[in-house]
């Protein structure tokens, strides 16, 4: 499969392009970026071609892999899929529930394969714990801490990025919580909001329409003594929590491509595709309508 990069920042060079560049079944087609002269250093880097016009490599390549904005990606994935391109997107699929309804319809009217990269689903050891316990079931309740320094951090190169200073924890590091919950807990039926605490906390309580209740804490304003990623679930079982994980970024990048590939090859939508993508949208900009006042 012949796949485009689009994006050139920091998320794009440390995960996506070695990702693509190293994938025995891919072919790293090109680089496109919003700003030439990067775009022309990250594809020299990886031995490929750099694009100025997005539109002739969609018409190059089988897909392409996002590395952008979400409100940039949602418009370029509509043309992408349009196009006739495969989709490897990033989270959050989109900022409104609108963008994101965009992606779905676009990727759905032109039969491309969608596959969203919510990292902890790309995970061997919380993938398959994920299973096992959407296997078991009869869960009382579950409780998500997701906790970043973003903010707090010296020299994160995610600090400066426009839209997590607009979106903050809930639209960034929201999506993995609820990737990790909904597989286990099922839809959620109502959605409670509060943004309490330092800088972009937020507190999200979710009603599922299994009977489970679960309850989410978010941040990219943690003391980095504090940060990292906690979930729990409590009932029949027992208690169990989320296994740490034992690789980075890139291995499960690349397996998020095999699933892309997979889906391409069968007709078979994956779990986290862009469909499911938009759900987690909609759950996000309900308690973004909360903490800002909005109704219920």
């Amino acid at each position: 499969m012949r796949i485009g990069l689009l994006g050139t920042g920091p998320w794009a060079r440390m995960a996506h392009a070695p990702a693509l560049g190293g994938h025995p079944d891919l072919d790293f087609a090109g680089v496109w970026g919003r700003r030439p002269d990067a775009a022309k250093e990250l594809a020299e880097l990886h031995g490929t071609r750099a694009y100025d016009d997005v539109e002739e490599l969609f018409a190059d390549v089988d897909a392409v892999a996002v590395a952008l904005p979400p409100a940039v990606q949602a418009d370029l994935a509509v043309r992408a899929a349009r196009a006739g391109c495969h989709l490897l997107l990033d989270k959050p699929l989109a900022p409104t529930v609108a963008q994101g309804r965009a992606v779905v319809e676009a990727a759905g009217a032109a039969s491309v394969a969608s596959v969203v990269f919510f990292t902890t689903r790309f995970q061997p050891e919380p993938e398959a714990w994920i299973t096992e316990q959407a296997r078991t079931g009869g869960w009382f309740t579950g409780r998500a801490q997701w906790l970043g320094a973003v903010f707090t951090s010296e020299g994160s190169p995610f600090a400066d990025s426009p839209w997590r200073r607009e979106k903050g924890a809930l639209w960034d590091v929201g999506p993995h919580a609820l990737s990790v919950l909904l597989p286990v807990l099922g839809d959620p039926r109502r959605v409670t909001a509060a943004a309490y605490g330092p800088g972009d906390t937020v507190h999200l309580v979710l009603d599922h329409a299994g009977g489970a209740s679960s309850s989410l804490t978010l941040s990219l304003t943690a003391p980095p003594a504090a940060s990292g990623a906690l979930v729990e679930l409590r009932g029949a079982a027992g208690v169990t929590t989320l296994p740490e994980v034992s690789e980075g970024a890139v291995p499960a990048l690349a397996r998020a491509a095999d699933a892309l590939l997979t889906a391409a090859r069968t007709g078979v939508p994956h779990p986290c595709d862009a469909a499911f993508a938009l759900r987690v949208t909609e759950i996000l900009a309900t308690a973004e309508s909360l903490t800002s006042g909005g109704a219920r």
